[in-house]
This record gives C-alpha cells, sequence and structure tokens, in this order.
C-alpha cells in the first residue's frame, strides 16, 4: 500500500522559547517547556541557566527528549534562572553552532538570547558589522542582536538592547538572561508571540500558553506588541520604547503553528481551526460522502467542515506516530524510505466514495499531488480538496521556512491549473473574508489589517530591506540557518 510524508511540503516556523526566573528547578521546568513546544521546532535545542555567579549552556541537535531528559546533564544545568530554546532549520553544514540560545561574556555581565522570528535587515547590519571589526561564530541572524548590544554605549544592559531594538527590523520575541534579569520582548507589531505566565511566584515566558500548561504555571497575559518586559528578584516591569502601532500577529499561529490546546486571545486554536473549516464549508457546496482530514493539522478544520456541511467524517488516512522527522534525511533515496513508513490510506472508509479532502495550507504542491492519487488508487470515485486558508501566493520573511515565488505553486498558476496539476475534480480554498471570520473578526480592514497576512497579499507590514537592497540571494542562504 503507497505511504507519504506529508511534512515533506508544509510550511515550518523556526523556533520557539521558553524562560523561567526563580525556580530551583529551572532546567528542569524549562526542559519540559521546550518539550511542549516542541512542534515549533525539532532539529536542535538548548539551554542556559545561571546560579547565581556562572552561566551554564548546553546546546545541542535533534529533540529535547533525545538528550536533555539525562539526569546527569540536568545536574550540570545548574541554577534558579533559566532560558531555552527549540530549533528547526532547513539544515546546514555546522548546525550546533547556530543551535541557540547564544551566549556573551559583555562588559556588563553574561548575556544569553534565544530568538523566535526573523530580521529583514540582517545581511545589511552583518554586513555593517563585519566591516567594523565584528567577528561572527555562527549563519544565524539572532548573533547581529547580540553584537548590537555589545556595542552600544549606553550604560544598563536594558538600555544597551533598547539601543541595539532600534536597529533591528523585521519579526521577533526574545527570552534574554543576564546575571540579574530575565527579559522578554516582542516586535512592534507582535508578529511572533510570547506570553508571560507565573508558577508559585517565579515568573515564565514562553512561545505558547501549552508550554505554561505541562509545568503547571498560570498564564498571566501575552506580552503587548512593542512591549519589553524585565523580570528581577523585586518586580516586573514593563517598559514601551517603540512608537504605538496597531499589532498585527502572524495569522498563521492560529492556521497552522500554534500547538491546538495553546490559547490565544482567550480562545483555543483548535477552535479557530474548526471555524477555518466551518467558513470553508460555508463557501462552498460539494457533492461528497464523506469528509477526510490530511493529518494531523488538518483534522480540526475537517471537522468543522463536517459539522457544517453534515457530510460525514471519517478518518480516511492513517498516520504513523512512532517515526520521528529525525529519520527523514535531506536525501531523495532516504525521503523515498521516508515515505514508506508515516502514512497510509484507511482503504474501507475511502473506496466508491466522492471524498472531501481537508488540509490547512498548500504551499508546493509536490505532497498534494501525491496524497490525491494515493486516495485515487484507493478506489475513490471523485477526490476534492480543500483547504482552509486562502493561496499562498507570497514568500515570508518572518520566521517561517517559505520557498520563493517560483515555488509556490499558488503564485505562478490559477486555481484550475492548480487543480489539473494536483489531479482533483475540483480544488477550493477560503476567502480572506472567510479566515478573518473565523478569527472573530467580521472582515478584514484593509486600511489597518487586524493580522500579518502577507503571504496571502502581499503587504508585509515592516520594510524587507536586505531584499530591497538586492540582498535577497543572501538573505536566502542566512534563512537556511536562522533562529
Amino acid at each position: 500500500m503507497a505511504k507519504i510524508d506529508f511534512q515533506e511540503d508544509k510550511l515550518h516556523e523556526e523556533c520557539g522559547v521558553f524562560g523561567i526566573f526563580g525556580s530551583p528547578d529551572a532546567a528542569t521546568l524549562t526542559t519540559l517547556g521546550l518539550h511542549a513546544l516542541q512542534h515549533r521546532g525539532q532539529e536542535g535545542a538548548g539551554i542556559v541557566t545561571f546560579d547565581g555567579e556562572s552561566f551554564h549552556g548546553t546546546r545541542r541537535p535533534g529533540l529535547v527528549s533525545d538528550f536533555f531528559t539525562r539526569e546527569n546533564v540536568i545536574k550540570k544545568l545548574m541554577g534558579s534562572n533559566a532560558i531555552g530554546h527549540v530549533r528547526y532549520s532547513t539544515t546546514g553544514d555546522s548546525i550546533v553552532k547556530n543551535i541557540q540560545p547564544f551566549y556573551a561574556d559583555l562588559s556588563s555581565g553574561g548575556f544569553a538570547c534565544a530568538h523566535n522570528g526573523n530580521l529583514t535587515n540582517a545581511s545589511m547590519l552583518r554586513q555593517n558589522l563585519v566591516n567594523d571589526g565584528a567577528i561572527f561564530q555562527s549563519t544565524s541572524d539572532t548573533e547581529t542582536i547580540l553584537q548590537l548590544v555589545a556595542r552600544s554605549k549606553r550604560e544598563y544592559i536594558t538600555d544597551k538592547l533598547i539601543d541595539a531594538l532600534f536597529q533591528i527590523q523585521g519579526a521577533y520575541a526574545l527570552v534574554i538572561l543576564t546575571n540579574k534579569k530575565l527579559i522578554g520582548v516582542r516586535d512592534p507589531y507582535g508578529i511572533r508571540p510570547l506570553v508571560l505566565g507565573d508558577l508559585k511566584g517565579a515568573p515564565v515566558l514562553a512561545s505558547e500558553t501549552c508550554a505554561l500548561d505541562i509545568i503547571g504555571a498560570k498564564y498571566v497575559r501575552d506580552v503587548e506588541n512593542g512591549e519589553i518586559i524585565v523580570i528581577t528578584d523585586n518586580k516586573i516591569e514593563s517598559i514601551k520604547p517603540f512608537p504605538n502601532v496597531n499589532e498585527r500577529p502572524c495569522i498563521f499561529e492560529r492556521i497552522y503553528f500554534s500547538r491546538p490546546d495553546s490559547i490565544i486571545d482567550g480562545r483555543s486554536v483548535y477552535s479557530y481551526r474548526k471555524n477555518l473549516g466551518s467558513e470553508l464549508a460555508k463557501e462552498y457546496k460539494i457533492d461528497a460522502d464523506v469528509v477526510v482530514p490530511i493529518p494531523d493539522s488538518g483534522v480540526p478544520a475537517a471537522l468543522g467542515f463536517s459539522q457544517t456541511s453534515s457530510i460525514p467524517f471519517e478518518l480516511g488516512l492513517i498516520r504513523n506516530h512512532y517515526v520521528g522527522r529525525t529519520f527523514i534525511e535531506p536525501t531523495q533515496s532516504i525521503r523515498q524510505f521516508g515515505v514508506k513508513l508515516k502514512h497510509s490510506v484507511n482503504v474501507s472508509y475511502i473506496k466508491n466514495k466522492k471524498v472531501i479532502l481537508i488540509d490547512d495550507s498548500i504551499v508546493r504542491g509536490t505532497t498534494a499531488k501525491k496524497i490525491v492519487k494515493m486516495v485515487y488508487d484507493a478506489g475513490a470515485k471523485e477526490v476534492h480538496l480543500g483547504v482552509s486558508c486562502p493561496p499562498i501566493t507570497h514568500p515570508d520573511f518572518y520566521g517561517i521556512d517559505t520557498p520563493n515565488y517560483d515555488e509556490l505553486i499558488a503564485s505562478n498558476k490559477n486555481i484550475n491549473e492548480m487543480s489539473s496539476i494536483i489531479g482533483t475534480k475540483s480544488l477550493f480554498f477560503l476567502s480572506l473574508d472567510g479566515t478573518y471570520r473565523a478569527m472573530g473578526c467580521e472582515e478584514r480592514d484593509n486600511s489597518s489589517p487586524q493580522f500579518t497576512d502577507h503571504c496571502f497579499t502581499g503587504e508585509y507590514p515592516t520594510p524587507l530591506i536586505d531584499m530591497e537592497q538586492g540582498n535577497v540571494s543572501k538573505q536566502y542562504s542566512l534563512l537556511t540557518e536562522k533562529s
């Protein structure tokens, strides 16, 4: 029976961050938090701790459970303050040097930083710093932030950080550990997420609320767009150094990236995704026998579609959860071998049926084509494909691993052409207005959009300085090793 790797044509976010201040079990709790955020990055993980006198750190490729759950590792990560990072990349020759958190000894003391996002002027800043004598140890844009902080002439570390932040553009959520502080930062538009929690008086910072849940921490609030949270032994201070702009969080956090049980704006991510499927069913009436999700990310939208359309829902595609991502290596022969391990058709719910497949996105279309063929080979009468977001027509520069325009199928083909290539009887996407309705908005405010939705619209909220200055090829080379 044919089996395929459903993840080879998915979007990938670059990382997740976690920090805790004032807990005797800081390293263990950070390990648990990173485990909860593992979906945000599976290629490397790192933890840095501070014990009141010294910093301790370990960075390793692979999953959190591959290394950090060992007792001897945790014992070496001493201290009551810690930050951690999980990372996804498109692979590189020296992966370990790009794993975060990054650490530097500054004139003011130790400085460890973990970053979720991507800077859109990283190439320009890096070149300027190198011309000025800076020596870089990695190819990550996160190191640029450390260089800028180190070179600031300001006296205090928070002021040095603010000085650096005013020089960078793009999307970022940072957790920073110094000798006396845990600091959280969110970019002026709030593109990348960051939340504040509390564990019995120990403040916690994390990319998502699911990382709070796993350690039993209480959700306090989101870090606001453009806000710096400074945590010390005595207080939690909020600093807002940037001019006020409307928040524009990345819409893909709700559509795809965040874990379904995480809470965003008071609602579970799962509910947003069910709403996307429901809106899709309202926009398209398809004569079919069964609604089948492309697992696992298509499941909530397929449920919403089924409930609204009254077409039965079935798990017509089955995923083997015991095959890890680390098995799939970037060579075609090994990738084809992995294809035979991950997924298969539940034939009894497919054969002689008119099938509606539901997925959350189409990027290149290569995987969708294989899935459709597999379902037809299993005996389906018809295969329709519904996508619970608009066509992805523009690449991302804010921390999502998307291909360029040439590889984005929706950037080069219309709906009929895509349907023909993929092999479906019909192909349909949720409208942009339907997407906003699913998010709880009446419609998109075109004068001031509520979300960062540039992958659908081409409207980027920040300047793309590297691209505008002709550093696109350089930027893409950096994006393979970005935070």
